[in-house]
């Protein structure tokens, strides 16, 4: 994976917005601030979160499948990606 792709850094930024709304969850948390406004920092975290994971899944897409296809390894990445989809989505069955 390029990490320093505009999708990767894309990604980064993202996380690094999410810290932050982590670290501000966390003070707000320490200053006992109304539980309203502190889930609502959360939640906003978690959105940011979602967003740098899909971007890292795209870039990944983009990138490490697409050449695994053209070595003929395509078959063991759709699986990683198929199990990373069942965790995202909370599938704990088999189809």
């Amino acid at each position: 994976m390029d990490h320093s792709s505009a999708a990767s850094q894309k990604a980064l930024t993202l996380l690094k917005n999410a810290r932050g709304q982590v670290e501000a969850s966390i003070r707000m948390m320490e200053e006992d601030r109304y539980c309203i406004d502190v889930s609502k920092q959360i939640l906003a975290a978690a959105a940011l979160l979602k967003k740098a994971n899909l971007a890292v899944l795209r870039q990944h897409i983009d990138t490490c499948v697409k050449e695994a296809i053209n070595e003929g390894r395509g078959q063991e990445k759709i699986e990683e990606i198929a199990m990373i989809l069942e965790r995202y989505l909370g599938d704990t069955g088999s189809v």
